[in-house]
């Protein structure tokens, strides 16, 4: 699984004409997720993004109470070296990340975290206005 890690002062996610989730101040996370991870892949993403020192003062999500905004972006495995077209074929396939995703969500939630998320297998409208901007991958 990745997760690329963005400190935000607001972010939202926009289905349509309706937001299915918002936070102000906080960490918009886009996950990805591929062929071999499981619900224990995802539990160990989940503990690094809840308490990586990204915010001020070198302070985590976990720290701050800061929400996050948690968006399933399968393109994080894109592979772009040859030619101009993208290969996606390292990212799970949608019967498998969907699960692993929820299971990303439900492990930060079971920490004790404030998440938000769009919304899977949708055309999403993802907004946020980036603060530092910081901009982390986490890879597990």
């Amino acid at each position: 699984m990745r997760a690329l890690v963005q400190t935000v002062s607001r972010a939202s996610v926009t289905v349509g004409d309706e937001v299915v989730g918002a936070i102000g101040a906080g960490l918009l996370v886009l996950v990805g997720v591929t062929h071999d991870d499981t619900k224990e892949t995802a539990a160990t993403l989940a503990r690094k993004v809840h308490e990586v020192r990204l915010l001020p003062d070198e302070r985590s999500a976990a720290d701050l109470d800061a929400p996050l905004l948690v968006v399933s972006q399968f393109t994080l495995y894109g592979d772009a070296r040859k030619g101009r077209r993208p290969t996606w074929s390292a990212a799970a396939p949608a019967e498998v990340a969907e699960p692993l995703f929820l299971a990303f969500v439900d492990a930060l939630r079971a920490r004790g975290a404030t998440v938000e998320t769009g919304r899977f297998r949708t055309q999403m409208r993802v907004e946020s206005v980036n603060e530092g901007p910081n901009t982390l991958l986490i890879e597990i």
